[in-house]
């Protein structure tokens, strides 16, 4: 989910908070008054938001779409209560600012809806802007991604599965193979997109972008030394989905 932070002709989240403060700050969707699950929330927003937003408590590093830490900060500091962000992300969620469906910024309206909109809505409200880390059952919401052990080559096959919760991130961000022709392939369980490519001198190997069970695939002729291995779809890498991979004799 990318929620956007304006464009012209169309109101973006710091147009929309400016507007609810004018308004005396009530909330802005009928999502900003159910009763919701936060631990859902985080799951449902890590899984289907923070490939592309970065949320602090989340831990979420997604650069496509807004820094929703920074997106409510100055409305809360001129009043805006908390039930309030709740109403704006949640009508955010449905009717998103119109964008370009080519263009790395855009966020389909109801990416998520229901229960989970009402979830997803209700946590990003909780946490925005809050420093230090989730507590009690929030903490233990999301496992950690990329601390997996080391995936370790076997009779020519390399397999780096990416996160299946979604997270920007391979299960894990350590790899080893012999030198000599490879097949390195990353299963896709989630539904964001996601591939494997491998950095060369001759040029980076790309595979096949790939979402809900499928399979990105390179093959490569590796000698000894270290390369890194990231995902290429835009912002991916930048978020942090990246590795090394180590070929020894």
């Amino acid at each position: 989910m990318r929620i956007r932070l304006g464009r012209r002709g169309a109101p973006g989240l710091t147009a929309v908070c400016a507007m609810v403060l004018a308004l005396g700050m009530s909330a802005c969707g009928s999502g900003g008054e159910q009763p919701a699950d936060l631990v859902a929330g985080k799951q449902q927003f890590v899984a289907k938001c923070g490939s592309c937003h970065v949320l602090n408590r989340a831990e979420t590093k997604g650069v496509t779409g807004p820094n929703l830490d920074d997106a409510f900060r100055q409305g809360l500091a001129d009043g805006m209560n908390r039930q309030t962000v709740r109403g704006t992300v949640y009508d955010q969620i449905l009717y998103p600012a119109a964008v370009a469906k080519d263009s790395p910024a855009y966020m389909p309206p109801k990416l998520v809806e229901g229960r989970d909109a009402v979830n997803v809505a209700a946590y990003i409200a909780a946490v925005t802007g809050k420093p230090g880390k989730d507590t009690g059952a929030l903490a233990n919401a999301i496992k950690p991604a990329g601390t997996g052990k080391p995936a370790v080559a076997k009779d020519g096959l390399l397999s780096i599965a990416a996160d299946p919760g979604g997270q920007l991130a391979y299960v894990t961000d350590k790899a080893t193979a012999p030198p000599g022709p490879l097949d390195i392939e990353s299963p896709n369980e989630s539904s964001v997109d996601h591939n494997i490519a491998l950095e060369l001198d001759s040029g980076d190997e790309i595979g096949n972008i790939v979402k809900d069970g499928g399979v990105s695939k390179i093959s490569v002729d590796v000698d000894p030394g270290t390369y890194t291995f990231y995902c290429s779809v835009p912002g991916h890498r930048e978020g942090g989905m990246e590795g090394e991979l180590t070929v020894k004799e």
